[in-house]
């Protein structure tokens, strides 16, 4: 339930995102487009008043596979257990399903020690939304609220149990069922812009040792 009710959250974020910046910044969405990228308007309105896609990341891994069968070519390979590139993301936004789309229930062994695991052993209750032209755009997951679930997959992971104490407390003391998950900002300026490089929508420069925090 809590997933269900997170990747409705997420949608319509994004698409408040989107149209904020239609209604608020049309010339420059305008100028962009003219300049940089002709469908940039008609993408942005694209994906308001649909519903995303949903499908599990096991579903999308037979698409992908079909899609091999047939001719179409990928730098990296695909399989059950892979983490997808952009490549095989932006396939599934624009040339399959055409719009965008919620992958859920990833492999558990590819994703953060934190997500909560499903009933059959080798998932987790994650979602990426995909856009078109930039893959994912936000990431979130259903969070294990077991003390004894986390606790096992840690020492599965051979992870420093002295370095997630304070994590672990958070379960020990007692929680709740919650989720979270996190737009990239980037991402959304490379979709809202039209930009072809995501160094172009990077508001500050990043050098080594800059970053006071």
């Amino acid at each position: 339930m809590i997933e269900m009710v997170l990747d409705k959250l997420a949608e319509e974020f994004v698409k408040y995102l989107v149209q904020y910046a239609l209604d608020h910044c049309i010339d420059d969405i305008r100028f962009l487009g003219s300049k940089y990228d002709e469908g940039l308007e008609e993408r942005l309105r694209s994906v308001l008043g649909i519903t995303f896609e949903r499908v599990t990341y096991t579903r999308a891994v037979e698409i992908l596979e079909e899609a091999v069968r047939n001719g179409q070519s990928f730098e990296y390979p695909v399989h059950w257990g892979t983490d997808f590139q952009s490549e095989h993301e932006r396939y599934l936004v624009e040339k399959y399903f055409g719009k965008p789309v919620i992958l859920i229930d990833f492999p558990k062994d590819i994703k953060a020690f934190y997500m909560k695991q499903n009933e059959d052993g080798r998932t987790v209750r994650g979602m990426d939304v995909l856009f078109p032209k930039i893959g994912e755009i936000i990431g979130g997951s259903e969070r294990e609220a077991s003390l004894e679930k986390l606790e096992q997959r840690i020492e599965e992971l051979g992870m420093s149990r002295k370095n997630l104490e304070w994590y672990i407390d958070t379960r020990r003391f007692g929680t709740v069922p919650h989720s979270g998950f996190g737009l990239g900002f980037e991402r959304l300026l490379l979709f809202v812009t039209g930009m072809a490089n995501i160094r172009d929508v990077i508001p500050f420069p990043r050098t080594p040792k800059n970053a006071e925090f």
